[in-house]
């Protein structure tokens, strides 16, 4: 699906986004400080405060190492523990059982605390119910959905298609929470997209007619941004709510970028992250591997990352 993702990132359109979400950055960076919080400049890299980021609440998005888990799942396992990495978000299992993936992460080290596992559409309880017992057997504590917002005409712009697939989730989400875990939503870009001719998005109704008891957020910083919205005005509509955070920067293209080597200023969202929930930073590049990059530049990406998280001060 990344491929798929690219395709639509158009150089202006990136700009226009990225220039739209700085706009709102400054903004909120002088008027939306969590109480205590030190003031920044809109411009502010980082900060002395002594907010930080755990270490073991680091995790990665294995996707970002598909190619390189297809050749090597062991050695790329043990780099990514190497590096420092306890837990990890898997995207399937390269190939393998659902108990030898667990057993060649035991292996190097690793939990996978978190997966990404899309639900059936039109959904199934036997399916997913079959998706929650591999979930189980990983230990995981969270099961994501990864995708939403295109279909066979491209971009979903009706409101009743965002409805049904709303109702979905919340049936997902119980069935969950029956077998012991989480069930949270991955937004992209294309949820920001108004509905109908109106004002409403994708993102309103997936917020909106969702159980928050069953259906948390895993809100990917970069896709926000690339939706021309602000990551901390989706933290302050969604206090409590968002238990996880993709973290993937932007170049000046609008495209990905190692974190911390972009645009975003992840010190001035993390400011907010009691108030979001969170529990996990996930390191997260969607191009990590792909022409024009080499497989092998993707455990960098997950290097830099990892390094970017441990050392930041917010």
């Amino acid at each position: 699906m990344a491929e798929e993702q690219l395709h639509t990132l158009t150089r202006r359109g990136a700009l226009r986004a990225a220039t739209v979400a700085a706009a709102a950055g400054a903004v909120g960076a002088v008027g939306g400080l969590a109480a205590g919080a030190t003031p920044a400049s809109a411009g502010e890299r980082g900060g002395s405060g002594r907010g930080r980021v755990p270490r073991d609440h680091i995790s990665v998005q294995l996707y970002t190492l598909r190619d390189q888990l297809a050749a090597d799942l062991p050695g790329t396992l043990r780099a990514l523990a190497d590096i420092g990495y306890t837990r990890v978000e898997h995207a399937g299992f390269v190939g393998r059982t659902a108990a030898q993936f667990k057993a060649e992460l035991d292996a190097a080290g690793l939990r996978a605390t978190s997966g990404h596992v899309g639900i059936p559409q039109p959904f199934d309880a036997a399916t997913w119910q079959a998706a929650l017992a591999d979930a189980k057997l990983l230990g995981q504590r969270y099961i994501v959905h990864p995708f939403f917002g295109v279909g066979a005409n491209g971009v979903i712009r009706d409101s009743a298609t965002y409805r049904a697939f709303a109702r979905d989730l919340n049936k997902a989400g119980a069935l969950a929470r029956r077998a012991g875990l989480r069930f949270g939503y991955h937004n992209h870009h294309f949820e920001f997209f108004r509905l109908d001719g109106g004002t409403t998005t994708g993102f309103d109704i997936i917020t909106q007619e969702t159980d928050p008891d069953l259906v948390h957020l895993e809100v990917d910083l970069f896709w926000v941004t690339r939706g021309a919205h602000d990551p901390v005005d989706v933290i302050h509509e969604n206090r409590g709510r968002i238990k996880q955070f993709h973290v993937k920067d932007m170049n000046a293209d609008g495209s990905f970028e190692d974190a911390g080597q972009g645009l975003i200023d992840f010190a001035r969202i993390f400011r907010h992250g009691r108030e979001a929930g969170i529990d996990e930073f996930i390191i997260e590049r969607d191009d990590a591997g792909t022409d024009p990059r080499q497989p092998a530049q993707a455990i960098d990406t997950a290097r830099v990352g990892y390094n970017y998280l441990a050392n930041l001060r917010f």
